[in-house]
């Protein structure tokens, strides 16, 4: 009897690690699809940009249009728009070229599109802080010039970088009117990034003014080099916004009316009603958007004779006809998915970018008889 319930309690255990491995595979499986390396754990949840919002909301038309690659909103094709997170830092080291400047180091981590993928677009996006507004009386009147340089190479600490970093812009702007977002199209620079050992990000600089009664602006007088450290700056967001497309998961199709799927019970092959809930799978934490979706699944017999609303083909008609003479020696066609339609899926990657990607068949709309 010891021995009986050792076998139980053994096979048991080898059928439960058979099963999670296969859970497992099917995971990486879907992953890799997905362009991610494993299942996202994101420690910082941080805002969905409205601009991806507004995309997301559109997926509805986009199953309708002719070419559902295209990203509207900025012009260009693609399927796969990413808010790549900035991951510099704010340099606190003094700098006696300019002691009312500030640096800030901008990083984006290109490494994060694919090979396959062909990039249409990077515009980089600052946008101040509503805080901002609440600054001191003092600072209201004051305004600052924001250089931006790329870093050619890196250097160390101290040394000129005037040979280590290029002009991309310089612009003025004044403390009252920083709301909203500034963008700068480099599109041509982030290509640049992909390439290895070509990335070593940028410095934007804050060069403070302040603003006199007449119409020009006067710097400050000249003070201590750790001064910078109680000059009131502008808190700010950075990031990259990437539009890209993966050809192999983005193909044209022609303009369809909306696919309803019949409630009356039936046996003969046809699309069935399959709801996925992202929570039962334990994905509600990296998924941000749809919560779930209709996938459906196919699922009946193909009858002989295969009617025309079995969408059958020649192949399948010939094997249903030697089906109804040898059953037993030929089985009757399969009912599968012959045509589907895409979702489009706001998550979470696997350095906290937040992104947003256009998936090809992920909706089943007809059944066929094959």
């Amino acid at each position: 009897m010891a021995i009986l319930k050792f076998l139980f309690v053994a096979s048991f255990s080898i059928f439960g690690l058979v099963y999670t491995e296969n859970v497992k595979f099917q995971e990486k499986f879907f992953f890799n699809s997905l362009g991610l390396s494993s299942r996202p754990k994101p420690s910082n949840h941080a805002a969905v940009p409205s601009s991806l919002w507004r995309i997301f909301k559109k997926t509805d038309k986009i199953r309708t249009e002719t070419d559902p690659c295209t990203v509207s909103e900025y012009g260009v094709r693609g399927n796969i728009v990413r808010y790549v997170l900035d991951q510099g830092e704010l340099i606190s080291e003094s700098n006696h070229h300019c002691p009312m400047c500030v640096e800030k180091h901008l990083f984006f981590n290109m490494s994060v599109l694919e090979k396959i993928e062909q990039l249409s677009f990077a515009q980089l996006e600052i946008k101040f802080k509503q805080d901002f507004f609440r600054m001191s009386q003092k600072a209201a009147h004051r305004a600052f010039t924001m250089h931006l340089y790329k870093v050619l190479r890196p250097t160390l600490k101290g040394m000129n970088h005037a040979f280590s970093r290029r002009l991309l812009f310089s612009q003025s702007v004044h403390y009252q009117y920083t709301h909203g977002a500034i963008n700068f199209n480099f599109t041509d620079l982030a290509e640049s990034w992909r390439q290895p050992g070509k990335n070593y990000g940028m410095i934007l600089v804050f060069q403070f003014t302040q603003i006199s009664n007449s119409l020009n602006s006067v710097e400050y007088d000249h003070v201590s080099a750790n001064s910078h450290s109680h000059i009131e700056i502008p808190e700010l967001v950075t990031s990259l916004v990437v539009v890209s497309l993966n050809p192999y998961q983005c193909r044209s199709r022609k303009k369809r009316s909306a696919y309803y799927l019949p409630i009356a019970p039936s046996n003969v092959c046809r699309p069935r009603r399959l709801y996925i809930d992202f929570k039962d799978v334990g994905w509600q934490d990296w998924i941000i958007a749809p919560q779930g979706y209709m996938a459906n699944y196919c699922h009946g017999e193909c009858p002989f004779p295969l009617s025309e609303s079995l969408n059958g083909t020649n192949h399948a008609i010939l094997q249903t006809l030697v089906h109804s003479f040898e059953p037993k020696e030929t089985p009757q066609p399969c009912c599968v998915p012959i045509k589907l339609s895409p979702i489009s899926m706001l998550y979470y990657d696997n350095n906290d970018n937040v992104v947003l990607r256009h998936y090809e068949d992920m909706v089943v709309d007809e059944c066929g008889c094959r």
